[in-house]
């Protein structure tokens, strides 16, 4: 009876608080005050063409994928949605389509559970991959990743309802990822066909060119069972207390003087941004992602593919956390004792030496290292090989084969290679099983100690795949898939010396080791030569360690030399912390361009210089 009343209080809680915001719509309404950016979704999208099951000639403008104006309450909704196939249409095609037997030109057949929270229309399979359902007779390259979207009706709709929410197309093998829209119209048990669009993308690798895609796939309505329901309204409103609070890049800038904040963004073109922000006091202020339909309705529910910024989460949060619970000794744990039938110098290589890129082990490239070129030899002729390979077993077959020792110690000398990154984590996967027994799983434990504890409940990432469809080992070198406020929330963790909620999460000692550049390696040296760095000295070139690039940047006010903070990705991806405890998020999608695109300016510290001049560093 006590739970009973618990339930109904809950509920009568959400109905006023539902009530409210309604009463509160419509006042603004009657006042000329509207709520939400006026869409055309009937014009665009009318409801004959969603019921007749058409696909779109062209995609239409964003704005047809949220509500607008005169957008009116919509019905409830909760339902189990089979969505069929379908073939995407692309502009421009693709030079290669099928990878692997998989076809990048078919959006997967796939299972949804919805339902709808006041306004909102939440996917219980938010934040995760979906895969594609079983059967399929030519496999889609493609996963998706549902989030929430919204749910409203149009004046002209009659009983219908109109449910649109933002998908992204991402795949278990690249981490790119495209952000799209879905809509269909629902009443009583029925539903219409979904209109599909992807317009905007992070850098491609395999998949290219950078393209947008749009069609029609088949809705079959089922029942959805109401327990899963109930437990995913809780956790859904748990998720949402937890969310950092946001503001539009205009409110900032209009609370500044002219000027402060010009330039952020930089140096990457406008053209190739997919989304920036700036966390300032706790608060994300975010631009809206334009695209060739016009801007995307859900900035903070897109997730991007960040490529090589994961080597700056995964692996350095597990062993941070890891140092605070057994000991910072595990950073001089040796890969060659945790990842077996290794070239015997990896008996040499400590985890810390992995986690900087500097294993001493490559195999290719020259032998030069004063001055070094951390790229050397970084992209070679077996790297596709190992990228492509499935499973944890060949990937470390090709490791073995190919990755030989340079004549230098590790720890000296930085050398860019996601294969040390990969296997830092799969020695870490096995030291946790060691201490926490045989079915411990790394991601999983970063989750439940590290990200749970910073309330991020989802963040979909590529792993191994193993026989019989099971996914093995997170990737630490790359795979991510986070949105604004989790990428927001780590660097914040870092920033907060690895406290959280006055909780010592990660160990206190080595995080602001990482945040100071304690121990970072020259990147332009030898550093045999001259040893670990324990002050920051003059490096053009930067400096490196534990998954982190260090920017050196020479202070406005009092030009003084500051190593700051970076985790960096392909395609012009940067999360930037600053001193002041500011944090530069840049989502960019220059990669995979034709040979002579420029995509950055020559002003270099464009970004780091708005920051140094809304807040002296």
């Amino acid at each position: 009876m006590r739970g009973e009343r618990l339930n109904l209080r809950k509920g009568l809680s959400r109905a006023r608080k539902l009530f409210a915001a309604r009463l509160a719509a419509a006042i603004l309404v009657m006042v000329g005050v509207h709520p939400a950016a006026a869409g055309p979704a009937t014009a665009e999208l009318p409801r004959a063409f969603l019921l007749s099951g058409t696909a779109m000639a062209n995609p239409v403008s964003n704005a047809a994928f949220a509500p607008g104006r005169d957008a009116l309450a919509a019905a409830p909704f909760v339902g189990h949605l089979s969505i069929a196939g379908a073939e995407l249409r692309m502009l421009p095609a693709l030079s290669s389509a099928v990878i692997r037997g998989r076809d990048a030109r078919l959006f997967p057949s796939i299972e949804l559970t919805l339902h709808t929270i006041g306004e909102r229309l939440v996917p219980v399979e938010r934040g995760s991959m979906v895969h594609e359902s079983r059967g399929a007779q030519v496999a889609s390259y493609w996963r998706v990743v549902p989030e929430v979207g919204r749910v409203w009706r149009e004046p002209g709709d009659g009983e219908w309802s109109r449910a649109a929410l933002p998908l992204m197309l991402v795949n278990d093998t690249e981490n790119h990822a495209h952000q799209g829209l879905a809509t269909f119209l629902y009443r009583r048990g029925r539903v219409s066909a979904m209109q599909l669009q992807f317009v905007q993308q992070t850098a491609p690798y395999l998949i290219k060119p950078h393209f947008i895609a749009w069609g029609r796939a088949h809705v079959t309505l089922g029942r959805a069972d109401p327990a899963p329901i109930r437990s995913d309204e809780e956790a859904f409103d748990a998720e949402q207390a937890a969310q950092l609070p946001t503001a539009p890049w205009s409110v900032l800038v209009v609370q500044l003087p002219a000027g402060t904040l010009d330039g952020f963004g930089g140096p990457l073109k406008p053209e190739w941004r997919v989304a920036t922000a700036l966390v300032r006091d706790g608060t994300i202020y975010y631009s809206a992602s334009d695209t060739p339909q016009g801007p995307y309705p859900y900035t903070l529910q897109m997730r991007f593919g960040v490529r090589s910024v994961m080597k700056s989460v995964a692996a350095p949060l597990a062993v941070l956390r890891l140092a605070e619970l057994y000991g910072p000794y595990v950073l001089e744990l040796k890969i060659g004792d945790y990842v077996p039938g290794l070239d015997p110098k990896y008996r040499e290589v400590r985890l810390v030496d992995a986690l900087g890129m500097a294993s001493g082990m490559g195999g290719s490239g020259s032998l030069r290292t004063h001055p070094n070129d951390i790229f050397d030899g970084y992209l070679d002729a077996h790297y596709d090989e190992w990228y492509l390979a499935p499973s944890q077993a060949e990937k470390l077959k090709i490791i073995e084969t190919y990755l030989r020792p340079y004549p230098w110690e590790p720890g000296r000398v930085v050398r860019y290679r996601d294969q040390d990154v990969y296997l830092a984590g799969a020695a870490l996967q096995s030291f946790l099983q060691s201490v926490q027994g045989p079915t411990a799983d790394l991601w999983e434990f970063v989750q439940r100690e590290v990200l749970a504890r910073i309330g991020i409940a989802h963040i979909p990432v590529v792993r191994t795949q193993e026989a019989g469809d099971r996914e093995g080992l997170v990737w630490c070198n790359a795979g991510l898939y986070p949105t604004l406020d989790d990428l927001a929330k780590i660097a914040l963790l870092y920033q907060h010396h690895g406290e959280a909620a006055g909780r010592q999460v990660l160990h206190r000692e080595l995080t602001e080791a990482l945040l100071a550049g304690r121990w970072a390696l020259r990147k332009t040296e030898d550093n045999s030569l001259g040893g670990q760095i324990r002050v920051p000295e003059d490096q053009a070139g930067g400096l490196y360690w534990l998954g982190f690039h260090y920017k050196q940047y020479e202070t406005l006010r009092d030009h003084r030399k500051l190593f700051l903070p970076t985790m960096s990705g392909s395609g012009e991806s940067e999360v930037v912390l600053y001193p002041n405890g500011l944090v530069s998020i840049r989502i960019g999608k220059a990669g995979g361009l034709p040979k002579g695109t420029v995509t950055l300016s020559e002003d270099t510290f464009a970004t780091i210089r708005a920051v140094d001049r809304l807040a002296p560093l």
